[in-house]
């Protein structure tokens, strides 16, 4: 049996920037296996209009390798478009762009295998095999790439909600409703409040935002801000103790769960543009958490908690629409080789700062899984050509891609050296 030197399990955006840094490479050997028939992302949220909250240099291998084949440049030169997208001056892909040039790349990679599911993953005292439907893989090392799941309430596991994931192909029955709820606070429940709000007067529901933020708040995005997507913050951020790092992840879900301040503003003028006519038949509210819901057959009752006045009430609707966000998962085809992976102490992986969760600490490597350790940086696209580089690094033994170690101005944590007495402050 051929012994790849790893093979990848899930191809999103991650995966699939692996893929494609390794392409050109004759000597990494890599198999890349992925259950759906062809790529696409979020499907369910590709709005009209809507843009990637990174700029074009976050693509699946810029931020490694700009000179690669495969960056977003090429494929706008490649599709005719590179001079639109200069003149229509903005940083920031349409989403649907960016999921087109992530085919374009897909279409281009012979290392992935479509259509291949994935039962089990075991290890012969040599290798990993892994085992899909009608073939076995043998690998030296793994890249675990399966991605995030809908995160769903406990208290809204019932009735039929849609899931933001799942917006677009159940829009029109919601719109035949007389009234629909948005639970949620990121960029997908703003996106999609805005979208539904458009088409009130159209449709004649009445329509509500209602979330346990404190407020609509923007992604901060301010430069500074920024260099907690380095290097140097992962290490900081990985070597935290765990409930230090918990806490922390609670306290900057608005440096990468926010919405843009473009949409903000966006639905305000469009709130204001609408009242025109009168008053909208819209509901915002804030501070409020969602404790339990009944479905009834025909209407959803949503018990809600105000979380500053600590006051509890209800509320009623049509529709659902659950923009809770994702949640990362460890797959059952793991099961016979959990005794190879390290576990923190509350079941998640222990992640190294290296991005791998065996033992031996070069084994098996986890895409998007690590928010836990690595905090902001994890989900980002901007930081997953980084990632692979490290990936890389670790399977291979040697840098392939330069991997840069220090990049911010400021120090995460104490300075290891005296601070000279002229930048000392009283």
């Amino acid at each position: 049996m051929h012994t790849y030197d790893f093979a990848a399990i899930g191809v999103g955006p991650f995966n699939l920037g692996l893929a494609a840094l390794t392409e050109d490479l004759p000597d990494v050997d890599g198999i890349f296996l992925e259950q759906q028939a062809e790529f696409d992302w979020h499907p369910g949220l590709m709005l009209d209009g809507v843009t990637i909250q990174v700029p074009f240099m976050a693509d699946l291998v810029t931020m490694a390798d700009p000179t690669s084949r495969f960056s977003f440049l090429n494929y706008l030169k490649q599709v005719g478009r590179l001079y639109p997208f200069y003149i229509r001056e903005s940083f920031y892909p349409l989403r649907a762009e960016y999921n087109e040039y992530c085919k374009w790349v897909a279409r281009q990679l012979p290392s992935i295998r479509w259509n291949t599911r994935v039962d089990t993953v075991t290890h012969d005292g040599e290798a990993y095999l892994v085992h899909t439907g009608g073939e076995t893989f043998r690998a030296r090392k793994l890249v675990l790439g399966i991605g995030t799941a809908p995160r769903i309430p406990a208290a809204a596991d019932q009735g039929p909600y849609v899931h933001s994931a799942d917006y677009l192909p159940n829009k029109a029955e919601l719109q035949k409703l007389d009234s629909i709820t948005i639970i949620g606070s990121g960029q997908s429940a703003a996106e999609i409040y805005l979208d539904l709000l458009n088409d009130i007067e159209t449709y004649g529901y009445h329509l509500s935002w209602i979330t346990r933020s404190p407020r609509f708040f923007p992604m901060e995005y301010t430069k500074l801000t920024l260099e907690m997507t380095s290097p140097e913050y992962i290490r900081y951020h990985q070597g935290l103790p765990m409930e230090v790092r918990d806490r922390l992840g609670r306290e900057q879900r608005n440096l990468y769960k926010g919405i843009s301040g473009d949409l903000v503003d966006t639905i305000y003028d469009t709130l204001y543009a609408k009242s025109l006519a009168g008053p909208v038949a819209t509901t915002l509210l804030t501070g409020t958490s969602l404790t339990g819901v009944i479905w009834d057959g025909d209407r959803w009752t949503l018990a809600l908690e105000h979380l500053e006045q600590g006051s509890s009430f209800t509320a009623t609707s049509r529709g659902l629409v659950l923009a809770t966000g994702y949640a990362p998962r460890v797959p059952s085809f793991m099961d016979p080789v959990r005794d190879r992976i390290k576990w923190d102490a509350r079941g998640r992986f222990d992640v190294t700062v290296d991005y791998a969760v065996d033992r031996s600490g070069n084994e098996i490597f986890v895409q998007n899984a690590a928010e836990h350790t690595h905090s902001v940086t994890d989900p980002d696209l901007g930081m997953g050509a980084y990632r692979n580089s490290v990936i890389l690094r670790g399977i291979t033994g040697r840098e392939i891609y330069k991997v840069e170690e220090s990049i911010a101005f400021q120090q995460f944590g104490p300075p290891t050296a005296d601070i000279p007495k002229a930048l000392v402050t009283s």
